[in-house]
C-alpha cells in the first residue's frame, strides 16, 4: 500500500448489510457478471465483519480495520494508525499518523469524499454528522437512501459528477455507502409487494440490482488513472435465521461478510 497510496485513485464501497452466503451463492450461479470479473478468482473473500452495525462497523474501518480474514492470524492490515505494540502493522501496511483513515488520506493529498446511504450517513441530525463529517466533502439525499428502489443509481451519477469535476492531478479517495441491500429490499424483486416484506431472496434481487449498475461506478474511478478498490460488506443481516431478524446482533450471518480488493485499471 505504500506504493499505492500517492499514485492511485482509491475507492472503498461498502455494500451495506450484504450477507456473505447470499454473495458467494450469486457469484457462484454467475448472477454477478460486473462484480465477478473482478473478483479475485472470481469469488468473494470470506471475512469477519469488525462489527454488527454499520456506525460500528464503519467506525473500525475508518481507523484501518477491515474486514479480517476468517482464518487464524495475525492478518497484516493495508492501512494502520501509527501506535505501539500493533500486530497487524506490517511493512506493506500504509501507516497513517492521525486519528482515522480518511484525514491521514487528505493529509497525503487526496480528495476525500463521501457518498451516503443508509441513515447514518443522512447529516440530518449529530449522529448523522459524525462519519460523514470525517470527509472534505459529503453527499446524501432521500434518492440516495434505503427507501428509495434507484438508490444506488442515483448515488452512481453523484460519484460520476465527482470525479468528472475534479483537476486531472487531483487523487481522490470516494467512499460510497450502498443501501440497497438494507431493508426495505422487497421492491427489487419483480411482483413483490411491501405486505410480502423482505427475505434473504429479496435481499439476493438488491444485489443483483446493484451489479447491473457497478459497472458505471468502476468506470468512473478507473477513468483518470489506476484505482484500487476495496468492496465488501459492512456487516450481515438475518432473515428469520435460529429465530433471529436484522442485525446489531451476534449471528454467523451478521459477522461473516464478502470482502474482495483489487485494481480499476485506467481507461482512457
Amino acid at each position: 500500500m505504500n506504493e499505492v497510496v500517492g499514485r492511485d485513485d482509491l475507492l472503498l464501497l461498502t455494500l451495506d448489510t450484504l450477507r456473505y452466503d447470499v454473495a458467494a451463492e450469486l457469484a457462484a450461479a454467475g448472477r454477478l457478471p460486473n462484480l465477478a470479473r473482478h473478483l479475485p478468482g472470481g469469488a468473494w473473500e470470506r471475512r469477519h465483519a469488525p462489527g454488527s452495525f454499520t456506525y460500528a462497523s464503519h467506525q473500525a474501518m475508518f481507523a484501518g480495520f477491515l474486514p479480517t480474514p476468517a482464518a487464524p492470524g495475525p492478518h497484516p492490515r493495508l492501512f494502520a494508525a501509527r501506535f505501539a505494540g500493533s500486530e497487524t502493522t506490517a511493512g506493506r501496511t500504509w501507516v497513517f499518523d492521525t486519528p482515522d483513515l480518511v484525514s491521514g488520506l487528505a493529509a497525503a493529498g487526496y480528495r476525500t469524499v463521501c457518498v451516503g446511504g443508509v441513515g447514518f450517513f443522512n447529516k440530518q441530525g449529530a449522529l448523522g454528522d459524525v462519519l460523514p463529517g470525517m470527509f472534505q466533502e459529503s453527499h446524501w439525499e432521500p434518492e440516495f437512501g434505503v427507501a428509495s428502489p434507484t438508490s444506488f443509481e442515483a448515488q452512481v451519477a453523484r460519484a460520476e459528477r465527482i470525479v468528472g469535476s475534479l483537476p486531472e492531478e487531483q487523487r481522490l479517495f470516494l467512499f460510497l455507502n450502498v443501501s440497497a441491500l438494507h431493508q426495505p429490499n422487497w421492491f427489487h424483486t419483480p411482483g413483490a409487494t411491501c405486505e410480502a416484506g423482505d427475505s434473504r431472496a429479496t435481499h439476493a434481487a438488491a444485489l443483483e440490482y446493484v451489479d447491473r449498475h457497478i459497472g458505471r461506478l468502476f468506470a468512473a474511478m478507473g477513468s483518470r488513472r489506476r484505482c484500487f478498490a476495496i468492496v465488501c460488506s459492512d456487516h450481515g443481516t438475518t432473515y428469520g435465521d435460529d429465530g433471529y431478524t436484522g442485525h446489531r446482533l451476534a449471528h454467523e450471518a451478521v459477522w461473516t461478510v464478502p470482502y474482495a480488493h483489487f485494481f480499476l485499471e485506467h481507461s482512457a
